[in-house]
């Protein structure tokens, strides 16, 4: 699951959501649907949290990678 792409993922997500609102499934079936979807939007999470990482970062003069801080952040 964590080797897609977060688009791919969500598109999981979706899906899983429209089959509960859809209310077509018996209550096993939704429980696992539900849990899939917790998982997804954890591995989502995750991702989000790390592509957060990665643009708060800024190359230094000397080409290290520094934190980026604005007045908000201090």
């Amino acid at each position: 699951m964590e080797k897609k792409k977060f688009e791919e993922l969500m598109m999981d997500l979706e899906k899983i959501v429209k089959d509960l609102e859809a209310g077509d499934i018996d209550l096993e079936e939704s429980i696992e649907k539900y849990t899939e979807a917790m998982k997804l939007v954890k591995v989502c999470g995750d991702k989000l949290n790390n592509a957060l990482e990665s643009v708060n970062k800024i190359r230094t003069d000397s080409g290290d990678f520094t934190d980026f801080k604005t007045n908000d952040s201090q």
